[in-house]
């Protein structure tokens, strides 16, 4: 049985909306890696949540669109640990950082001009490293 995931303060993902399975790990286990079925995989619709803004969901979809099956689920899982809680775990903080990435929306990037000092600068060095090479060619025509 899953349970449900708090995102934040405002956002959460039910439980009903969350599938866990598990398979065997690839990874450490001792003698049990054979035996146990300690790998979680979860599974997130995330085109038929209820629970994200329109706009977050967009934002997901948008964003993770390569991770998002055709049905609209994510995938997400996690053999790093020898036990399958810690795994569920894992599987649950990961899903978590991928909403909290979409949640804030991104901030517009407002076009600025450079400034008069700043052009001045980069003119400035333009020059000096043209009269550097200036010299260098000069020096070079001399010595052949």
């Amino acid at each position: 049985m899953s349970r449900p995931l708090i995102v934040n303060a405002n956002t959460q993902i039910l439980a009903s909306e969350i599938s866990l399975t598990f398979a065997r790990s690839a990874g450490p286990g001792g003698q049990n890696v054979n035996k146990v079925n300690s790998k979680a995989i979860l599974r997130w619709n995330v085109r038929k949540t209820t629970c994200l803004p329109v706009l977050a969901k967009v934002r997901f979809m948008e964003r993770y669109a390569h991770r998002i099956s055709v049905g609209g689920h994510i995938v997400i899982s996690s053999q790093r640990h020898r036990d399958q809680p810690r795994n569920i775990a894992d599987c649950y903080q990961k899903l978590r950082q991928l909403i909290l990435g979409v949640l804030t929306a991104p901030r517009v990037r407002r076009l600025t001009r450079p400034t008069s000092g700043s052009i001045e600068r980069r003119l400035s060095s333009k020059g000096q490293v043209s009269q550097k090479k200036k010299q260098r060619r000069q020096r070079w025509d001399r010595e052949n």
